[in-house]
């Protein structure tokens, strides 16, 4: 058994120290609140160190979506929810995922719902698992809820491998081709430096594109250090705010309007709503209830906000194809399906109908945007080289022709 040190308070309120055995930190707590003592905090000696490193790791999606295929074929088999979480936890390869499924079996051993110790571990569960988890408690089609988001995961993580995929080849051409510009600036335009001065000396004057390229490069070699720092920092900065509220609806609603790129990151946004609100209704969830669960799922605050105005116009006794027609966001075409889709009382098979063919179509629009991409990235990167030759060349050229 594992050592944990703990910090206590006695009954005559006197702060102990010490260390106890026990095979969790919840049981190391029921131990010391037997003993009369009063935990303030209760630390595992042995995974201080790999705590630490472990919570720089990540948990890919496909682990989690095969984590939650085993969680519904366990519970289908008639296993316990508790003894279920003990299996997978004691058979998880990841040592990480194995603490965060203890730590979920500690809570739900003391009466915490599911989807709340979820919750509790946002960077491994993400916002859709916890609602359909919570779904699926509610409505009792726990199994079949947790297939679906492995689904939804598996299906989100291939299209996710396909955009890496298709981005590596541009991703690093353009990291090769700025490695060779900064060099060519750094290393290669100082050597011209003695003769571009003696040309200045002579009356000879300067391009203006080679005063640029001084320029840039003196303030390279000199402050290059400074502004690596600045742009780290910059970048920093911008992380931080990215996980602000103002800062992630400032970039939800601008991304939108990136051209080409703007209308896959739309697409896909409503692709999701799609698919979670599809499958939702089609396991007997209310449709406000699921309208507000796909409206959390769909990754972006501003189709989110106008998710959540249709649903307020459908609790006044509209149906969902005529606010989300008013709200702009989503296609003429998809609203013309829901519309029908609600006529004839197939909303929720048509949703899903719907996410597949959009599905289909952003892979499309991915392979067009990375086909133009390339072509523009080597024709920007040679002209940016070009430039450079040009303004260390170009001197030159009008000595030659000044001494003709």
């Amino acid at each position: 058994m594992p050592d944990f040190s703990y910090r206590a308070k006695t009954n005559s309120g006197a702060v102990s120290e010490g260390v106890i055995q026990a095979a969790t930190q919840q049981e190391a707590i029921r131990q010391l609140t037997r003993q009369s003592l009063f935990p303030i905090d209760v630390s595992n000696n042995s995974q201080t160190w790999s705590n630490f490193s472990l919570s720089f790791r990540r948990i890919s999606s496909e682990t989690i979506s095969d984590l939650l295929t085993q969680m519904s074929d366990l519970l289908t088999n008639g296993v316990s929810l508790l003894d279920s979480l003990k299996i997978l936890a004691e058979q998880s390869p990841d040592a990480k995922l194995q603490e965060v499924l203890e730590e979920i079996r500690d809570d739900v051993s003391e009466g915490v719902n599911l989807d709340d110790a979820l919750s509790k571990h946002p960077k491994v569960f993400s916002n859709l698992t916890v609602s359909m988890v919570k779904a699926g408690l509610e409505g009792g089609f726990l199994e079949e809820s947790l297939e679906r988001v492995s689904n939804f995961l598996r299906k989100e993580n291939a299209l996710k491998n396909k955009v890496v995929s298709a981005m590596s080849y541009p991703m690093i051409l353009a990291g090769i081709g700025f490695c060779f510009m900064i060099a060519l600036v750094v290393f290669i335009v100082p050597m011209f430096e003695a003769y571009f001065e003696k040309l200045i000396k002579s009356g000879v004057g300067l391009p203006l594109i080679t005063q640029i390229l001084i320029f840039v490069s003196d303030a390279l070699v000199r402050y290059g250090l400074f502004v690596a720092i600045g742009a780290a920092g910059i970048a920093f900065g911008a992380k931080k705010l990215l996980d602000t509220e103002l800062g992630r609806r400032f970039f939800d609603k601008y991304k939108l309007k990136i051209p080409i790129a703007g209308r896959i990151f739309h697409e896909s946004a409503v692709s999701r709503f799609c698919r979670v609100l599809g499958t939702l209704l089609q396991n007997g969830v209310q449709i406000l209830k699921s309208l507000k669960i796909a409206g959390h799922s769909v990754g972006n605050i501003t189709l989110q906000d106008a998710i959540s105005q249709s649903a307020e116009n459908i609790s006044s006794g509209n149906r969902l194809s005529e606010p989300l027609h008013e709200s702009g966001m989503v296609s003429d075409q998809v609203i013309a399906m829901i519309r029908v889709a609600e006529e004839s009382n197939t909303l929720d098979d048509v949703l899903v109908k719907i996410s597949d063919r959009m599905d289909q179509k952003i892979e499309q629009r991915l392979d067009s945007m990375v086909r133009l991409i390339e072509p523009i990235m080597l024709l920007t990167i040679g002209a940016i080289v070009m430039s450079i030759i040009i303004g260390v060349l170009l001197p030159i050229f009008d000595l030659t022709s000044t001494v003709d």
